[in-house]
């Protein structure tokens, strides 16, 4: 538990296996990954219960709505074979919580974005290390390109280098399964060998088009998961020598 003198707010929260955070965000960035994929938007605000439900409810309707297809077929200029594939008894529910996703990311982020403000300017303390039997966390600097470097190879390696266990196991995990499912790597690897034809006819392409919405988000919130980490670090030591050596009648030069 959380050892911290009693505050109205706070600007983060160390358990043994993720950092949350408050900071700034553009609500319009969270209102365009929750467009992207249902769930994302609520992650970057480390919302993890509402995001995974939505990530798994898109995952499920959108393969009973046949969307993927229907979105490949159209981009084809198919436009019959999307009405075919699409299965109107689905999509129905798909759009209404397609629609909240976008809504409420975007409008929990301006609300979070104040609860940011007040919590910085109570300066609301921090703890900077949690220990506990099956792991610990602690606050220190890490390079932002690593993450993104790790993102790139593989999503969720970035989050683990981060120590957001939660987030990182969780969407390695996923994107396993993603790949598994859409044969996205074995048609990788005929596509290597030059043969194209048998790529085309391996991959399941309902599957495969999760990837790019995962693989691009993923790098994105591991870079500035990085960068809002740093901050933290800083903004938690300065309190610390602000409280433990700043003498309250010392000038400072102008």
């Amino acid at each position: 538990m959380n050892q911290i003198p009693p505050f109205r707010r706070q600007r983060a929260y160390l358990s043994q296996f993720t950092t949350s955070q408050l900071h700034l965000k553009n609500p319009w960035v969270v209102a365009f990954f929750s467009f992207s994929y249902p769930g994302f938007g609520h992650l970057m605000q480390h919302r993890y219960i509402v995001g995974f439900i939505l990530i798994l409810w898109e995952t499920f309707i959108n393969g009973m709505a046949k969307v993927n297809l229907g979105i490949l077929y159209s981009l084809l200029g198919n436009f019959d074979r999307a009405k075919e594939v699409l299965d109107e008894r689905w999509l129905i529910l798909y759009i209404a919580i397609y629609m909240f996703s976008i809504w409420d990311g975007y409008r929990t982020t301006i609300d979070l974005n104040k609860q940011y403000v007040l919590a910085d300017r109570e300066d609301a303390p921090m703890l900077n290390i949690k220990m506990g039997s099956w792991d610990m966390n602690y606050l220190d600097k890490r390079k932002p390109w690593l993450a993104l470097v790790w993102s790139a190879l593989f999503p969720g390696l970035g989050h683990l280098y981060l120590h957001n266990v939660v987030s990182g196991f969780f969407i390695f995990i996923y994107t396993v399964g993603i790949c598994y499912y859409g044969h996205i790597l074995y048609a990788i690897h005929l596509s290597m060998l030059g043969d194209f034809t048998q790529a085309k006819e391996t991959i399941n392409m309902q599957w495969a088009l999760y990837f790019p919405s995962i693989y691009f988000f993923i790098i994105y919130d591991a870079y500035v998961s990085a960068v809002e980490n740093n901050k933290l670090f800083e903004k938690e030591m300065a309190a610390y020598l602000r409280k433990n050596y700043q003498k309250i009648h010392f000038k400072t030069p102008l």
